[in-house]
């Protein structure tokens, strides 16, 4: 018999997960077999795999050729670029072929346990490794369930020592021939916390710590038909190699096994051949960031969960010849990066037909042009500003996405040249922000819809536009998003977000009261006079008391809440007049002494274009504490550091949540985005979650979607009562792990 001591990591999960990627049709290797034995020690590329591999997909190539490109594999590897040369010679179009993308089955998919990484006196293990045509290109770490050490869970450990074996110089060929690394315990997700403490995640390299992407399947009707059963010789021989064969029997083990359990559901999503290549091949983009002294460091990313089936979602619909169409995606859920890798999966998809796909990234401001454009290059894409009507009918050979400022075009009618229009080419407008209320007549979005009916048109939005009559009902006619772009193609919404720890919940803060009475006291005996309500809230004695409060709070976040000076706020003034008497009062305390905190006043007519471009960067860079804005940078500004928002006006519908939502962006460890509400903002805010519930309602009907309409806002804000039941669900779950 078994004793309970003997089910350990080794069979809860990872003999159990060894097993599920064999009924995917992975090839198991034996620790002695000749594969692991004659494997290169230095890359542990299986040499004599990737030999037969490589002389098959290259007709003129010589055991000679296959000895050179091992050296020049391991020469890339030395490289200190995450992988990036390595990773660009086996996507390559040009040159010798390493992986068959197009035809999994022409390609050999092995795993083994436990291969050393070892290089000098360091070495570490992966639980299993994944071998495309014998190159290493992927690992699984698995850790025994409700296993805590030091006070943190198995999936939190890892992520301290996955940093650490990043940071380990001797590792780097390892490192960085590894394109896909995945994580987990066996367990479920915990829902409603955004909190990465169990579950199973998949990542790609770093120079340190990496983010940890949960994986929530959403076509499992596709994975079915790749699982197959096992014979009980190819199970006797995983046991034997790793001398576990009494566990055989045993009922535990047996339920381990189940491909429904979270850790081999997961590896079905990942794993399963043709998904696995599609995320190596389309899935990965090396990111150039810029640091605050300029120099540029590399970071690589992985396709999320939402972006890859956003992704299969379009390429559905295109195949139905659907022309337009929306993805909802919620604000910080990556819609741009989600354009990138379409480019890049578009571009193939139409190459196979003959057709030449051309792209254009539209917008309705400067600063997103300036941030989309920078998006793109910072991934490699090579990018062309579209500013006049006749550039939109010139070939672009030499660049691969043109960024459009539609306010370049609003007065244009007659934007695209037809009289030798390409059959061969076809033009795909990806439009950022299409929750904004363009206008339908004389504008230059129904001017395109019309002149280039060939196009494909995505609408991108995390709020879609939704206005009814006043009865409440009846939607007004071609008002909506979805009127006006089409069906929704794909959906992701904020809750899910949260759950996933890509975005952050609010925290919703009101004034302390000793303040709201003075700035109502004051503003009583202001309206004893002839003043206007603006002229009242920017009045110097409104103001003052307003700032004083704003300062004190900044600076308690900075040294109490958050302990960190890094984070940045942002005040979203009455009025203009308002926003320039802070900044004039903020300059008087500076001049005094009274404050160091530094301020930037962005409004549309205060300083030329290169002046706020200039002062909206300094402050995405972490030079300068406050933005003082009145209507700009309330949607598509996105800088992490941003997480105390001032709020001092009452601002209607999808427009609120897209201002709200500049402080949920992950950053640090920080696990709330803060409001400080001036406004009283609460009803406007339930007004319009429940108009986004009534949206989902009327357009689909949960039984026969199978869609859960709740909450798709309303877990935006977190109350006092639910931080504390979380605090007591948290000490429950640890309270559940073993300490040894």
């Amino acid at each position: 018999m078994v004793s309970r001591r003997e089910f350990s990591e080794l069979t809860r999960v990872q003999i159990p997960a060894a097993f599920h990627l064999m009924r995917l049709g992975y090839t198991y290797l034996p620790h002695n077999g000749k594969e692991i034995m004659g494997r290169d020690p230095e890359t542990n590329i299986l040499i004599s795999i990737f030999r037969e591999q490589f002389l098959k997909f290259n007709n003129y190539a010589t055991d000679l050729d296959v000895e050179r490109e091992l050296n020049n594999i391991k020469i890339e590897l030395d490289q200190n670029d995450l992988g990036r040369a390595f990773y660009n010679r086996i996507v390559s179009d040009s040159g010798p072929t390493y992986v068959d993308w197009e035809n999994p089955e022409n390609n050999t998919f092995h795993l083994a346990l436990e291969v050393t990484c070892q290089n000098g006196g360091d070495e570490f293990r992966p639980d299993i490794v994944i071998f495309i045509n014998g190159l290493p290109l992927s690992y699984i770490e698995v850790k025994q369930p409700n296993a805590i050490r030091d006070g943190k869970t198995a999936i939190q450990s890892e992520q301290s020592r996955t940093a650490v074996r990043f940071e380990n110089r001797r590792f780097r060929r390892f490192n960085n021939i590894t394109q896909l690394i995945s994580f987990s315990d066996n367990l479920p997700y915990i829902s409603g916390q955004g909190q990465q403490k169990q579950g199973s995640f998949y990542c790609s390299n770093a120079f340190s710590k990496t983010k940890f992407n949960a994986f929530k399947e959403e076509r499992e009707e596709e994975l079915i038909y790749s699982i197959r059963s096992l014979g009980e010789e190819e199970i006797d021989a995983v046991l034997k190699d790793v001398n576990r064969f009494a566990l055989k029997s045993q009922p535990e083990f047996k339920t381990n096994q189940d491909p429904s359990t979270p850790c081999n559901t997961f590896i079905s999503s990942l794993y399963q051949k043709k998904r696995l290549l599609f995320l190596l091949r389309y899935g990965l983009a090396y990111v150039e960031e810029h640091s605050k002294d300029g120099t540029i460091q590399l970071q690589k990313h992985v396709m999320r969960y939402p972006q890859f089936f956003a992704t299969k979602a379009i390429e559905d619909a295109i195949g139905k010849g659907v022309r337009k169409g929306v993805i909802w995606h919620t604000q910080g859920s990556g819609k741009t990066a989600l354009s990138y890798f379409n480019i890049r999966y578009l571009t193939n998809y139409f190459s196979k037909q003959g057709i030449v796909p051309q792209f254009y990234f539209v917008v309705d401001r400067l600063d997103l042009a300036d941030q989309a454009t920078r998006e793109f290059t910072k991934r490699g894409l090579k990018v062309k500003r579209i500013n006049s009507p006749q550039e939109l009918n010139e070939k672009h050979d030499a660049y691969q996405v043109a960024v459009v400022n539609i306010q370049k075009f609003k007065d244009n009618s007659d934007l695209t040249d037809h009289s030798g229009y390409d059959l061969n080419r076809q033009n795909i407008y990806f439009i950022d922000e299409a929750h904004r209320s363009y206008n339908e007549k004389g504008s230059y979005l129904p001017n395109l819809y019309n002149a280039d009916k060939n196009a494909i048109k995505i609408a991108l939005t995390g709020t879609p536009l939704i206005t009814y009559k006043k009865d409440g009902k009846t939607k007004e006619s071609h008002a909506t998003t979805r009127d006006i772009f089409g069906d929704y193609i794909h959906k992701y919404y904020y809750n899910q977000s949260i759950d996933d720890g890509f975005t952050l919940r609010l925290m919703r803060e009101d004034i302390e009261t000793s303040y709201k009475e003075t700035l109502q006291t004051i503003n009583e005996e202001i309206l004893r006079g002839d003043l206007s309500k603006d002229d009242i809230f920017a009045h110097p004695r409104y103001v003052s008391p307003m700032l004083d409060f704003i300062l004190e709070d900044f600076n308690r976040a900075r040294d109490v809440v958050f302990d960190d000076d890094s984070i940045g706020g942002m005040i979203v003034c009455d009025s203009s007049k308002q926003a320039r008497e802070i900044e004039k009062q903020l300059e008087e305390r500076r001049s005094r002494g009274e404050t160091n905190i530094t301020s930037a006043l962005i409004l549309h007519d205060e300083g030329d274009k290169e002046y706020k471009k200039d002062r909206v960067e300094s402050y995405r860079e972490g030079k300068i504490d406050l933005v003082i804005v009145y209507s700009m940078l309330l949607t598509g500004f996105d800088a992490p550091r941003l997480k105390r928002l001032y709020l001092g006006r009452k601002i209607k519908a999808h427009n609120l949540l897209q201002t709200l939502t500049r402080v949920n962006r992950p950053y640090k460890d920080y696990q709330f985005g803060y409001v400080i509400d001036f406004a009283d903002i609460s009803k406007e805010f339930d007004k319009t979650n429940r108009a986004y519930l009534e949206e989902l309602n009327q357009e689909y009907d949960p039984k026969n979607t199978g869609e859960d309409v709740e909450n798709v806002f309303g877990s935006l804000f977190v109350s006092a009562d639910e931080i504390s039941k979380q605090l007591e669900k948290s000490e429950t779950i640890l309270m559940n792990y073993p300490t040894e």
